[in-house]
């Protein structure tokens, strides 16, 4: 282990003066306490350091350590359930050492190497291996299974193999000898560089939804398994609570938090909320699936940079497996806020509201990490991203709103005025979009309804033709309106309190499986349809709004049950009846 000296400080920013054997993106020690840094710049007569804990108190001429190895992570059982930092140091262990503040320095295993898992065995001596095999498994929780991999840079001959039986992490489970006679000892758990995507065989076209109950978008704005999503939003639009409500309720296999530059009042609510809360698919605890990653507002600037990139390198570990992995990633603008702030000190040019020219880049690498793949190992993964972004004053000009969307295909813009209407979600169908619906259609067609592509295209424009009336009855009032248009507005407001909002404290509207979802546009759409037949003989469309229909739709949500969906039918034979009456 090699040592320099530290030359300049300048808050997470350390310089070491002199040539050095330092490399980029190499992780290194600084100070007496080994502050865990990374490399981020050389030159020949000095290299620049950022460091992920605080600087605080650290003087020049205090030593720095390098480690000849790059900023990685630990992958291997016991990653599920746990809450990290940034840079993997879990904190439940560094709670029992340092109390609740984390000391400088500390630097304990990601994964607990003293604890026992039961080891099932998948290959045998003789066998001839690959990066990306399976070599053992072992129930990580109650709800997930370890797959521990041969490392994606090995292959060879398996000369030794260790009998099913109770192992640690660092116990070698298995030898691989490669067609140089190289002596590979493979353990449970494995390094991984967190900069670096992990390899795959093929990325694969994406074609199947994310479910995730929530009608504005499993409807409305679908997103793909392996796609990347941003949810834009200002104070208090709800971005927190809607990822909340998605890593409660989608269908991905895994789920990775990363509380990126958050209150920590909210990862105590997630922490909380997720420990109480039964997994649907499973009956167990969700936190059983759930991998948290908290780096708060009032912890290093610089190590939420770090925290994303972890964060994404845990997914592709599990996808991997041939899981289905979901990044709730919140928020992505307090990352970028870290990159601007390390960039003003490194004194680089700045680019739009100071954010460093790098940021497209930046945003870039990360959203490219999501995807659809078939894996080393023959198995069928994903890594789907949900980033939330806090453009300041709800400015969506903003450059990391803007840059963002240049590389995500869902855009769920949350709106100041629906939230504080108290419409959850608070996406705006307006400004919103999806570009995964044509790929998703055929899925819909063939797992939901033939006919749920063109509902949704009629709902879509429904309220397309609404906001253009809105314009209209701002200038001169509702009541001028031929009743065709009346009856345009009236549909459209069932569409969005009886449709598109959605109570998260409601047993049945909380989640809502994707065929009631189909059955409450159909009979939306039935009531559409016979409404028009009244408004077509010229019989006044207060005839229809006396029986009450409108307003019976908009409660359907909570007055048929999930379980239910042959009330339907009833529904739509009471509407059916009541135009009937009125058309006599």
């Amino acid at each position: 282990m090699s040592e320099y000296k530290i030359y300049g400080i300048n808050g997470p920013v350390v310089t070491v003066k002199g040539k050095t054997d330092l490399q980029m993106t190499e992780t290194v020690y600084v100070g007496e306490k080994q502050l865990i840094g990374e490399v981020i710049g050389l030159s020949e007569n000095h290299a620049t350091i950022q460091v992920y804990e605080e600087t605080a108190g650290l003087t020049p001429g205090e030593p720095v350590f390098s480690s000849r190895s790059p900023m990685s992570v630990t992958l291997g059982p016991g990653i599920m359930s746990n809450i990290f930092d940034g840079i993997e140091r879990p904190l439940e262990s560094v709670r029992e050492i340092s109390g609740a503040f984390i000391e400088k320095g500390i630097n304990i295993p990601a994964v607990s190497e003293t604890k026992k898992w039961a080891v099932t065995v998948a290959i045998h001596e003789g066998d001839k291996v690959f990066g990306g095999e399976i070599l053992a498994t072992c129930p990580e929780t109650d709800s997930i299974t370890h797959k521990s991999l041969v490392p994606p840079n090995v292959k060879g001959t398996v000369t030794k193999i260790v009998p099913d039986g109770e192992y640690t992490v660092t116990d070698t489970i298995a030898e691989i000898t490669d067609s140089n006679g190289k002596i590979h000892e493979i353990k449970l758990a494995q390094r991984w560089p967190i900069r670096v995507p992990r390899p795959v065989k093929e990325r694969l076209p994406l074609g199947k939804p994310l479910i995730t109950g929530q009608r504005i978008i499993d409807t409305v704005f679908p997103i793909a398994k392996g796609g990347a999503a941003a949810i834009p939003g200002g104070f208090g639009t709800g971005k927190t609570m809607t990822q909340h409500q998605l890593a409660k309720w989608c269908d991905a296999d895994i789920i990775i938090y990363i509380g990126c530059g958050e209150r920590g009042n909210e990862m105590t609510q997630v922490l909380s909320e997720f420990s109480e809360l039964s997994d649907p698919r499973t009956g167990k605890s969700l936190l059983s699936r759930t991998v948290l990653i908290a780096n708060t507002s009032n912890m290093p600037v610089a190590a939420r940079e770090a925290s994303i990139y972890t964060g994404i390198t845990l997914a592709e570990y599990y996808r991997d497996m041939g899981y289905h992995t979901a990044i709730m990633a919140d928020s992505t603008s307090r990352w970028a806020e870290a990159l601007r702030e390390i960039s003003g000190r490194l004194e680089e040019m700045p680019a739009d509201e100071g954010f460093p020219a790098y940021l497209p880049s930046r945003l870039s690498e990360f959203y490219e990490r999501s995807g659809y793949f078939e894996n080393l190992n023959g198995t069928e993964g994903s890594v789907t991203i949900i980033g939330a972004v806090s453009p300041q004053g709800s400015d969506f000009s903003e450059p990391v709103t803007q840059n963002t969307k240049r590389f995500t295909r869902c855009f769920w813009a949350l709106d100041k005025s629906l939230a504080y209407a108290r419409h959850y979600p608070a996406i705006n169908w307006t400004t919103s979009y999806s570009e995964y619906t044509n790929e998703l259609s055929d899925w819909y067609k063939e797992n939901v309804d033939p006919m749920f592509t063109s509902y949704r295209d009629r709902l879509t424009a429904i309220l397309s033709e609404e906001a253009n009336l809105m314009e209209i009855v701002k200038l001169i009032g509702a009541d001028v309106l031929p009743d065709d248009q009346k009856l345009i507005i009236e549909i459209a407001r069932v569409i969005r309190v009886g449709f598109l909002q959605q109570n998260a404290f409601h047993s049945d509207d909380t989640f809502v499986p994707a065929k009631k979802q189909m059955k409450m546009m159909q009979s939306i759409l039935h009531l559409y349809d016979r409404s028009k037949e009244v408004v077509a003989r010229q019989i006044p469309i207060s005839k229809i709004t006396a029986t009450g229909l409108f307003d019976r739709l908009i409660k359907m949500k909570y007055d048929i049950p999930n379980k239910n969906l042959e009330m339907f039918d009833d529904l739509n034979s009471n509407i059916d009846e009541a135009i009937n009456d009125i058309l006599r």
